[in-house]
């Protein structure tokens, strides 16, 4: 009789794993037929028809999950917000996504059209295209599907859809309140969003928020990320002939801009890639708690660095996860005459160089930036916000025009705030995994405003495969991290908030 109740316990356990894994599969297979017909709008943010047409999807989709809908004014484009129907005894919870994508260069893709999403196999000689119908037969988590915004963001906007499909097969009730706002400008820094967060307040007025946006940590373990950093630009260019010269008889004469912008570059940094401009690393320490934290993140150094394909990094932080801790200076992109097979024997008439600074709580990005062009100024160099004119180019050796971005602000919560304990556990009990804690993750993400706005704290819950090619060619999302999305927003969907 035990043996009897032993083996009937077994198969109930086994029937109980057989069905829920059936039922997830069967939900993927939907996700991904989804996916397809959301990516297959194009949303470039710098085309407001995109925008427009992404927001109709998005009306539909959302609505047929039981969402009422909004689109919000802005501006700039319009924001898209829904919510379930409100109880005012229960906490809320407002979750952040993006539907817009950065451009696309379709001459450097591995397929013809970006926005029609392709399924590849990884095979000896790299990705191998494979028919929709071997998703019949079979659904392998470790196939990918390829296209512009199948990882960034789409696809977690999916996983969630699909998500609350799932709960209510299962008759699951959401404990909470659930608010979603997904932004049309994050690729091009969410300029209109703090204002329209201020506007639409009540309407956003949330206990906590949380992001869907980014990879997990490389190891691929369930994720939790506490903050992000800020990020601002400069648009530095340097001056020489007010035409390009003939090298031949202007070579030694003309003053080069390349070589001005290349040695004031080179002036800002050590050669270790720490930046030496004075203050600009004012008000950070990493006190020995701190580097606990940091330390405990399962960073591969070895195939971090064999994947960048480096022999050592730059050294502002001892560690990767402490030099996030720092605001960087990257330049991101130099131009000046002409390359290649287009090459000319020349001096040109300009250079110029992009600059990215990403931002960390310590840090104001007006105040690097203004650190930046003090910098430039005791370099000896006359700075103009425009074009220089005739007589400014007679009269100043050293011209340099400064054009400034944005800012968008970072943010850090503290890691024992009891909502990330919440989310901190719901990811151990799922996934049965220790989750990665970051302190704060290298990319920008618009958030802020909710927070300095709304007073509220917010977490990053990334859910894309980490080498999912976002923001350049041949983007993709892994389906085995679309199901991991799935159980994961299931999870906290499902979950009271104690």
């Amino acid at each position: 009789m035990k043996k009897l109740v032993i083996a009937y316990f077994i198969l109930s356990v086994f029937s109980g794993f057989a069905q829920e894994s059936t039922q997830l599969n069967t939900q993927l297979k939907k996700s991904i037929e989804e996916l397809k017909d959301f990516v297959s709008i194009p949303n470039d943010a710098l085309n407001e028809n995109d925008i427009q047409q992404n927001i109709t999807w998005l009306t539909t989709k959302f609505k047929a999950r039981g969402f009422n809908t909004k689109v919000l004014s802005t501006e700039g484009l319009p924001l898209f917000f829904a919510s379930l129907p409100i109880q005012e005894n229960k906490p809320t919870v407002l979750f952040y996504m993006h539907f817009d994508g950065q451009s696309v260069d379709t001459s450097k893709w591995e397929q013809d059209n970006p926005y029609e999403i392709v399924l590849k196999k990884q095979s000896k000689n790299g990705w191998e295209k494979l028919d929709w119908s071997e998703l019949n037969k079979t659904v392998n988590y470790d196939w990918r599907l390829f296209g512009r915004s199948t990882s960034d963001d789409k696809g977690p906007i999916v996983m969630l859809l699909n998500a609350i499909d799932l709960l209510k097969k299962n008759n699951k009730k959401i404990p909470f309140n659930v608010k979603v706002i997904l932004d049309s400008e994050e690729e091009k820094s969410s300029k209109p969003l703090p204002k329209a967060v201020a506007e639409n307040r009540a309407l956003l007025n949330a206990d906590f928020l949380i992001i869907n946006d980014g990879p997990v940590h490389p190891s691929k373990k369930p994720t939790l990320v506490f903050g992000c950093r800020g990020i601002t630009t400069l648009t530095l260019t340097t001056y020489g002939p007010i035409t390009p010269q003939h090298s031949g008889h202007y070579g030694n004469y003309a003053p080069n801009p390349v070589f001005k912008m290349a040695h004031l570059l080179s002036s800002m940094k050590d050669t270790n890639g720490k930046v030496i401009i004075n203050g600009y690393y004012d008000g950070i320490a990493i006190d020995k708690a701190t580097e606990r934290i940091l330390k405990s993140v399962p960073d591969d150094i070895v195939t971090l660095h064999n994947t960048l394909a480096i022999k050592s990094p730059e050294t502002v932080g001892h560690f990767y996860q402490e030099s996030l801790q720092y605001p960087s200076l990257n330049v991101r992109g130099i131009s000046s005459g002409w390359v290649g097979k287009k090459s000319r024997t020349i001096v040109p008439n300009k250079a110029t160089a992009e600059i990215d600074i990403r931002l960390v709580p310590e840090t104001d990005g007006n105040n690097l930036k203004n650190l930046i062009k003090k910098h430039i100024k005791n370099k000896g160099y006359y700075i103009t916000s425009n074009e220089p004119t005739l007589d400014e180019r007679k009269k100043y050796a050293n011209i340099i025009t400064i054009k400034e971005g944005s800012v968008t602000k970072p943010f850090r919560t503290d890691l024992n705030n009891p909502y990330g304990v919440w989310i901190d556990n719901i990811l151990k009990s799922t996934f049965k995994k220790d989750v990665v804690k970051i302190r704060i993750m290298g990319g920008t993400v618009p958030i802020s405003p909710f927070i300095n706005e709304l007073k509220i704290p917010a977490f990053i819950v990334p859910l894309v495969n980490p080498d999912n090619n976002q923001h350049s060619p041949n983007e993709n999302l892994e389906i085995g991290q679309i199901a991991y999305g799935i159980q994961t927003f299931y999870a906290i969907l499902s979950s009271p908030i104690n």
